[in-house]
């Protein structure tokens, strides 16, 4: 049995004249009688009586008719979702993240992706960069917003963002009352907050490095693994952090951001996913990716 047939029968039970259900399928009438006799013959029963005026359903043709349509319907929401799934518009996501991406890109491209694909199901996951090397490798998440640099030859990358370093200080700290950029330098003596350099190393080098250039080793007292914390522990007055860029928009009111006199090393956002997969939901991810990093890039260009 094939779907045609069922199609044949459907069109015959509805119209319940050979004639019209021949053409309402493009067919001529022949034919399609000798397809629903073949069937019958098939199934074992006869669905239609005939005479020369009149076509009825038998009990066993309506009770065939009704799971004829059931099964047709069912193919045609099959077809609908498979050919939604190739065009990327269901489906399942698992996005991992590093702190600083969650006060940046992250929430814009989200809500934007959310609005236009509202039947994928996204699944976010907070992470440091080397937690999300490991999850993709282990297909935990299918993409990750992680730190520069990272040399994993299994994975694909593109650059998202770019940021120099400011100063998080105590808002009680001697510093925290200027309003003009603070030279580095001056942050000498103070206790240093630092996540462990293995959670992202590139980072950490460039805070070591930075301080470094700057004429002293920072003295790290306090270790945390994420951003937040990082920026708890300063306003509990632990001590000093010097932090992207972006970790500004997490406002605490006891805790001064301040810009640096000296250049600074730009901090570097990717986007990493597993060479190879072409999945069409983390395709269309990663095209809304780019028009909202455009977007933003054209805002902050317009207000200089």
């Amino acid at each position: 049995m094939e779907l045609r047939h069922l199609r044949y029968f459907v069109a015959l039970a509805e119209e319940l004249h050979f004639g019209r259900a021949a053409r309402r399928l493009h067919l001529s009438q022949p034919p399609l009688s000798m397809q629903i006799k073949a069937l019958e013959e098939e199934i074992g029963t006869q669905l239609l009586t005939r005479t020369r005026r009149r076509v009825e359903l038998t009990t066993a043709g309506a009770l065939f008719l009704r799971e004829a349509r059931d099964i047709l319907m069912r193919v045609e929401q099959a077809t609908a979702a498979v050919r939604r799934a190739g065009r990327g518009e269901i489906g399942e996501l698992a996005v991992g993240f590093v702190t600083i991406a969650d006060y940046n890109v992250l929430p814009r491209v989200l809500s934007e992706f959310r609005a236009q694909h509202p039947a994928v199901r996204l699944t976010l996951r907070e992470a440091t960069t080397d937690a999300q090397l490991r999850d993709l490798a282990e297909q935990r998440i299918d993409i990750g917003f992680v730190l520069a640099p990272i040399q994993e030859e299994g994975l694909a990358t593109r650059p998202l963002l770019r940021e120099p370093l400011v100063a998080a200080l105590p808002h009680t700290h001697a510093l925290s009352r200027s309003r003009t950029a603070l030279s580095l330098s001056r942050l000498a003596d103070a206790p240093f907050i630092l996540f462990p350099r293995h959670m992202a190393p590139g980072l950490y080098d460039d805070v070591v490095g930075f301080c470094r250039r700057a004429g002293f080793i920072p003295r790290v007292e306090q270790e945390a693994v994420q951003m937040q914390t990082i920026i708890s522990l300063v306003s509990a007055g632990l001590g000093v952090a010097l932090i992207p860029a972006s970790m500004r928009n997490l406002g605490r009111s006891d805790v001064v951001y301040r810009s640096l006199r000296e250049k600074s090393p730009l901090t570097e956002v990717l986007i990493a996913w597993r060479k190879g997969d072409n999945a069409p939901v983390l395709h269309r991810f990663l095209e809304c990716l780019e028009r909202v990093v455009k977007t933003m890039v054209k805002s902050r260009a317009r207000r200089g």
